[in-house]
C-alpha cells in the first residue's frame, strides 16, 4: 500500500509520484484523475486571469500530466492494457455561470478521455469520464446546506437527495476491473437524473 501526496498542477511532482508508485507498487493498472478544485468568480467579466489558470492548472492540466505519466507507463509495460478514469462533472453538459473556468475544465477532460479512448484502445487501454450531479461533500456541504440552493436545485433532483461519496464506489470498482474491458469512451453521469428533469 501506498498514501502520497502530489501537487498535479506541477509536472515534476507528478513525474516523481508515478516514479515512485511504480518502485513501490511495480506496475500500474487503473488510475482515477480525481483531484479538482472548484472557482467562483463574481462574474465571467470579472474573472481574473489568475483565477482561469488557477483552476485549470489543476482540473485540466492535472489530469493531463497524470494520465500521461500513466499511459506512458501502460504502453511501455505492453500486455495487460489498463483502465484511466477522470472525475469530470455536471457542469461539463450544463451552463455554470460564474464558473465557467470549472465547467470549461471538466469539459476538457470529457473530451480528452474520448480522445485517449480512440487514441489508446490499441493497447486494450480504456478511458472513461465520471459525471458526478449534485453531491455532498466537505467541499459543497455549506453551500448546498443553505436554504436557497435547496429550493432551487434539491426539488430538481428526481431522487430527492443529494449525491453521496458513496453512490460512486461500485462504479470505480467496474471501471478498475476487467468488467469494463470493453467499455471506453464513455461519460457515465451519475446525478440522480437531475439533468434529464
Amino acid at each position: 500500500m501506498l498514501a502520497q501526496v502530489c501537487d498535479v498542477a506541477d509536472e515534476a511532482a507528478v513525474e516523481a509520484a508515478i516514479a515512485e508508485a511504480l518502485a513501490t507498487l511495480g506496475r500500474i493498472d487503473a488510475c482515477f484523475a480525481n483531484a479538482g478544485v472548484s472557482g467562483r468568480a463574481p462574474s465571467f467579466l470579472e474573472m481574473t486571469a489568475d483565477e482561469w489558470r488557477r483552476v485549470l492548472s489543476v482540473n485540466l492540466d492535472g489530469v493531463f500530466f497524470t494520465l500521461r505519466g500513466v499511459a506512458r507507463h501502460m504502453v511501455e509495460r505492453g500486455g495487460g492494457g489498463g483502465s484511466l478514469v477522470v472525475t469530470s462533472s455536471l457542469a461539463s453538459i450544463e451552463g455554470q455561470p460564474k464558473g465557467e473556468h470549472y465547467a470549461a475544465s471538466k469539459g476538457g477532460v470529457v473530451s480528452m478521455m474520448r480522445a485517449l479512448a480512440v487514441e489508446l484502445g490499441r493497447y486494450q487501454i480504456r478511458a472513461n469520464a465520471i459525471l458526478p450531479g449534485w453531491i455532498e461533500t466537505d467541499m459543497t456541504r455549506d453551500w448546498m446546506g443553505l436554504d436557497v440552493v435547496k429550493d432551487r436545485v434539491l426539488k430538481r433532483v428526481p431522487a430527492r437527495r443529494w449525491g453521496q461519496p458513496r453512490d460512486f464506489g461500485a462504479v470505480a470498482v467496474y471501471l478498475a476491473s476487467d468488467a469494463s474491458a470493453y467499455h471506453s469512451g464513455d461519460t457515465l453521469l451519475i446525478d440522480g437524473a437531475y439533468a434529464l428533469f
